[in-house]
């Protein structure tokens, strides 16, 4: 098989576009990540429902990840804090992750005052730098997308039609990273300890509704 040329060499080497969603996704679903205190995951996972335990606030502002890199980076691999040691993938079928995004509202500042729109939508979107299996920033965003009021409790009641416990696979990825400084990612994913991600495109007014072009 001949070589690529260079420009087809750099053209593979090119960061993502500065707003992506990357994911890991079926013909059916898609998966998203939150971490969770030990009580509301295991609870969750038994009964495959996220608002099992009665620890869970659907009252707070949820904030899914489709990144696992990023997820690693919010929650230390697992080990950050006791109120999140328990990563959870939570499976969304494709219409209700799109329903949440036409439902957005982007917003550049994540501890900021909502306004009276965001609070009636009750779906934020947060652009933020997208993470390395390191967790160190890299140059391109990765989306993050908050859930509250009746969409939140939505969400957790009926649009979350999968959860798996992911802690032990954050945790083993960490040892990894730790013993063997060399890994990358091709091997995490052909070790099971990482998904295989890709883009996750969505229609053009999707792509106006998250500003995705910015």
């Amino acid at each position: 098989m001949a070589s690529p040329s260079p420009s087809t060499k750099q053209a593979t080497e090119q960061e993502p576009p500065r707003r992506q969603i990357r994911a890991l996704y079926d013909d059916k679903t898609i998966t998203v990540y939150q971490a969770y205190s030990a009580e509301i995951g295991e609870a969750a996972v038994k009964a495959q429902r996220l608002n099992a335990s009665p620890k869970f606030l659907g009252s707070r502002m949820t904030w899914i990840k489709p990144s696992w890199c990023w997820m690693m980076y919010r929650a230390g691999y697992s080990y950050k804090d006791p109120r999140q040691e328990r990563i959870l993938a939570l499976k969304m079928k494709h219409e209700h992750f799109r329903e949440l995004l036409a439902q957005a509202v982007v917003t550049d500042d994540l501890v900021g005052a909502m306004s009276s729109e965001q609070k009636a939508k009750g779906v934020r979107v947060q652009w933020d730098p997208e993470r390395s299996v390191r967790i160190g920033a890299l140059g391109y965003r990765s989306i993050q997308i908050g859930i509250s009021g009746k969409v939140g409790k939505l969400w957790a009641e009926e649009w979350v039609v999968g959860i798996e416990d992911v802690t032990e696979m954050a945790r083993g990825m960490k040892r990894v990273l730790d013993e063997e400084p060399e890994v990358g990612v091709e091997e995490l994913v052909r070790r099971g300890l990482m998904p295989r991600e890709r883009v996750y495109e969505v229609p053009e007014e999707l792509r106006r509704v998250l500003r995705m072009e910015e």
